[in-house]
């Protein structure tokens, strides 16, 4: 049988992780300047847990996992495939079950339950949301924490879409506080002048969105008024439209929505004609203060990043209440990198009410593709070993072993070749490796003291001491271990 993987998962090459840890640990170094504290969740969830927070299109995302054991023994009754039943490995995925009639009076819904009661984490931050409530009496409020783990969809993969991907979360709860969205953006613009990626930052608020709804008429719409709506850049204006239109909205609602959709003008100005426009919507205008405040604030930031006030951003999840985010590169084709927003009540569904949050999420896997793309992975994000001493017997193994561990001491990533082979084979082993430097140790080395050290890039040689090797890789002899 020929070896595969899921459609939408990848292997990564040792090269490929050196680059995919750069990106963790330049996220995970602004993390902690920023005062947040990393956790961990487990990667399944109760289904309970996960499903109705991200909305209708959301469920039809999650990974549902079959339980194992006796309760497959649960399916023994059932007709085999062929009999008008559908097979066995698709009762993971597909809901609702056949009913109780299709059974002959047992029902299988009851038997859906018992087969799915877990599925595997769609996001971080509704684990996250369980986390706070569970350990409520462990945390310190406002809790900054960061999460940097794989997220699970059901999606159809493409480019830029996986089924398995990372998720690089931080958030804070505990306070309703517009400093900590100021915060986040903030925090944003420090991660991505960090990889030298020049992006833009969509800023919009679900207030606002909840005003437009009040005032065209369909505030029982607004969830699928955002849906919709968060769909332009994809899909473009007539299929937004057409979609508004399935979903119930009556054509002079949708021609009162098109000037908000498309408002353009500075920030100011914006903001000048959506306050007319929502003179009636409380709950807009409140919006419409928050946004002000936020880009005001990171005004006076000087940041990197250029800042826009996007009204037809609405990030489709349900659980948004304030600001909302979205992070997208200037100079490569890419759907969002980073985003996320305000959630005021996303604990109260666990029994917690009246925790608000906000967050963000980096797509570790798209900033993946925006530096390849842009070839802007530094050099050094791939170095891997610098140091291979070549092996011609056990006892030139011997006498290199303390040089070896030295070098390791200095923090100088150092192989000694394992057997010992003829040199073309070991030289040839240096290159694919792209070890840039082979030390020779043979019988005038061990007589000498002195070490043979072949550049791999330049071709040149040189006969080096231990100290001159410390000191050529810059390393100070006297942080190495002494002689």
């Amino acid at each position: 049988m020929k070896p595969s993987i899921p459609k939408g998962t990848r292997d990564f090459s040792p090269a490929e992780m050196a680059k995919r840890n750069y990106i963790f640990d330049t996220i995970r170094r602004v993390f902690y300047t920023y005062g947040f504290q990393p956790i961990e969740t487990p990667a399944m969830e109760n289904l309970s847990t996960l499903m109705g927070k991200y909305g209708e299109e959301g469920d039809k995302l999650l990974f549902k996992v079959l339980n194992s054991g006796n309760f497959l023994k649960a399916l023994s009754p059932l007709p085999r495939e062929g009999e008008g039943f559908t097979p066995l490995d698709s009762y993971a995925t597909n809901f609702p079950f056949p009913t109780e009639g299709e059974r002959g009076g047992s029902s299988l819904n009851h038997l859906a339950a018992q087969l799915c009661e877990k599925g595997l984490r769609y996001d971080l931050t509704v684990p996250f949301a369980r986390y706070v409530v569970m350990h409520r009496d462990e945390i310190t409020l406002p809790f900054r924490r960061f999460q940097m783990q794989p997220v699970w969809r059901a999606d159809r993969p493409q480019r830029g879409r996986y089924r398995e991907f990372y998720q690089c979360d931080a958030d804070i709860v505990g306070t309703d506080s517009l400093l900590c969205e100021v915060d986040l953006v903030q925090m944003i613009d420090t991660v991505f002048r960090a990889l030298d990626i020049r992006v833009a930052i969509h800023i919009n608020n679900r207030k606002i969105l909840s005003g437009i709804a009040e005032v065209i008429g369909q505030a029982d719409k607004l969830i699928d008024i955002t849906v919709a709506i968060d769909k332009l850049d994809k899909i473009g204006l007539e299929n937004v439209n057409a979609e508004l239109a399935e979903k119930g909205l009556p054509a002079d609602a949708i021609a009162k929505l098109q000037p908000i959709i498309l408002l353009s003008g500075t920030d100011e100005e914006k903001l000048a004609t959506l306050r007319s426009t929502l003179a009636s919507s409380e709950t807009g205008l409140r919006g419409i203060e928050e946004t002000e405040f936020i880009l005001k604030s990171i005004h006076s930031l000087q940041l990197q990043s250029t800042i826009i006030l996007d009204l037809t951003l609405a990030r489709g999840l349900n659980y948004y209440t304030g600001a909302i985010f979205e992070v997208k590169a200037l100079d490569a084709e890419m759907g969002s990198i980073s985003g996320g927003g305000r959630y005021d009540n996303l604990t109260g569904i666990f029994g917690l009410p009246g925790v608000s949050g906000v967050g963000i999420s980096f797509g570790a896997d798209r900033i993946y593709d925006v530096l390849t793309q842009l070839n802007l992975f530094p050099s050094e994000a791939s170095e891997g070993t610098r140091v291979l001493f070549a092996c011609f017997g056990p006892a030139e193994a011997a006498w290199s072993l303390p040089i070896v561990s030295r070098l390791r001491q200095a923090g100088i990533a150092t192989e000694l070749y394992p057997d010992a082979a003829k040199m073309k084979k070991q030289m040839s082993y240096a290159n694919a490796r792209d070890i840039p430097y082979v030390v020779i140790i043979g019988e005038t080395e061990m007589q000498s003291g002195n070490l043979t050290v072949k550049d791999m890039r330049s071709g040149t040689q040189d006969t080096l001491t231990p100290d001159d090797l410390l000191e050529k890789l810059n390393v100070s002899p006297q942080h190495a271990g002494g002689h």
